[in-house]
């Protein structure tokens, strides 16, 4: 898999001690997390990590998963590049519930990414959003994370431990509506500065690709529209998991500022 395509391509390997780390701990957290079929490890991930080597294999025979010793040769033709460090999973596809009212907290944060055209950029969004408190993450039905194992890598785990459910954006909207959530979109015409707006709980915030954004007819059924202010005059639009980490954490800022 060392084809620069081939990130773009569907797959179940989870390849670094970290990905492989958080999904078997995500096995005893909840009740549909993914199923791993088999971990890979060899010569020298054993070296250097016996103890969680033991853990791992101690682990499989709680969960029922294979464990194999093999070549570095072999564990890098499953993974894309070559810094897995000695060891991958093959797992199971995993199903992500579509939202529903009754799967919303009472007063909680929500954060839908809708147009996200790369893995590693989602993943990285993923990362911030979940570091800053989010209840959950909302996602449309072409997402990425049919590219599980590389969104799971560039997240640091946190596409795994994350509640991520599944919606158009236009429902998603109507649906948090009717939980009392406020509607919450980052985009620059109309809009108010992050730092004036109101972001306190309950919130749903819509984060749109730098490409298409978000749509007018969820535009129209917006609550408050923010936008990031920048330290100078710039005309560059900042990447969508730039916006992502930077409003996930103004919200968590508002919500726990004394």
């Amino acid at each position: 898999m060392d084809s620069e395509n081939q990130k773009y391509a569907p797959s179940n390997v989870f390849e670094g001690l970290l990905s492989v780390r958080t999904l078997i701990h995500e096995l005893s957290r909840r009740e549909n997390a993914r199923k791993i079929k088999n971990v890979y490890y060899d010569d020298t991930f054993e070296r250097k990590n016996i103890k969680t080597l033991s853990w791992i294999f101690a682990e499989s025979r709680i969960h029922d998963f294979e464990v194999t010793k093999t070549s570095e040769e072999f564990i890098t033709s499953l993974s894309v590049g070559k810094t897995h460090g000695g060891i991958a999973a093959i797992c199971d596809d995993k199903t992500y519930p579509a939202l529903t009212p009754s799967l919303i907290a009472e007063n909680g944060f929500y954060v839908m990414l809708d147009g996200i055209e790369d893995p590693y950029n989602f993943g990285t969004a993923v990362r911030s959003i979940y570091a800053s408190g989010a209840d959950g993450i909302v996602v449309p039905e072409r997402n990425w994370m049919s590219s599980a194992g590389i969104v799971c890598r560039s997240s640091a785990g946190a596409t795994e431990t994350s509640d991520i459910y599944v919606c158009g954006a236009e429902n998603a909207v109507k649906i948090f509506k009717s939980c009392g959530y406020k509607i919450v979109s980052s985009a620059k015409e109309k809009s108010i500065s992050m730092y004036d707006a109101n972001l306190m709980f309950p919130v749903f915030l819509l984060i749109g690709g730098e490409r298409r954004g978000i749509s007018k007819k969820v535009m129209e059924s917006t609550d408050i529209t923010v936008r990031i202010d920048y330290g100078r005059d710039f005309g560059g639009s900042l990447s969508a998991q730039s916006s992502a980490a930077i409003l996930a954490f103004e919200v968590y800022r508002q919500n726990t500022k004394k």
